[in-house]
């Protein structure tokens, strides 16, 4: 099993990137948040885990071994896929998933798209505390802002709840709600994630 990838960044796209090992590249699917720490050309290093079915070998890449853990300890939900387990990382940090799941929050397990109520109550029933306790305080999740110069991500934001099953007209909708209230009209690279997860947020509270 491949457990982790250090080498040169060949490409980065909406959900998956190429990072090539000895002029051998290898296909990492990963979330938003990894993604928008990878620089093509420059050296990077991704903890991996390889999903293995009958006609496939499909490696996902994740910023540490903890989130890599994590996506494969929810894997073991009835239900729960690799996709569905990346999309959930996509949605929360590691820390986030431990804290829904021991306080039971399932409005906050309902906003990964795929995970209804009684898929949010069968994860918290089956995963109990195998996640283990956060690791410490939530992170103040910073805001979205435009930096001077910065390149517009607002797109590469809204493809990638595209991605995750959202209508097109409603995630440009989002993004433009949480860029509005942030006082800017770009995402920044280094952005990315926290505009994702701020626009999930408003998505969740539209839904139901």
């Amino acid at each position: 099993m491949i457990a982790s990838l250090t080498g040169t960044v060949a490409h980065v796209g909406l959900d998956r990137a190429v990072v090539d090992v000895g002029g051998v590249g290898y296909l990492v699917h990963a979330t938003p948040a990894t993604l928008a720490g990878l620089r093509v050309g420059e050296t990077a290093g991704v903890a991996t885990s390889m999903v293995v079915r009958e006609d496939s070998m499909t490696l996902y890449g994740f910023g540490d071994p903890d989130e890599r853990d994590v996506f494969e300890v929810v894997q073991t939900v009835s239900g729960v896929g690799p996709r569905l387990a990346l999309a959930m990382l996509a949605v929360h940090t590691p820390d986030a998933l431990r804290r829904a799941v021991a306080g039971e929050d399932l409005a906050a397990l309902t906003r990964v798209p795929g995970i209804g109520r009684k898929g949010a109550q069968r994860i918290v029933l089956e995963l109990g505390d195998r996640l283990g306790p956060p690791s410490g305080l939530a992170p103040a999740e910073a805001a979205p802002s435009a930096a001077a110069g910065a390149t517009d991500h607002s797109e590469r934001v809204v493809e990638a709840l595209a991605g995750l099953g959202w209508p097109a007209k409603q995630a440009d909708d989002a993004v433009a709600k949480v860029l509005a209230e942030a006082g800017a009209d770009s995402v920044a690279a280094d952005e990315v994630a926290s505009t994702l997860r701020a626009a999930l947020r408003v998505l969740g509270g539209h839904r139901g």
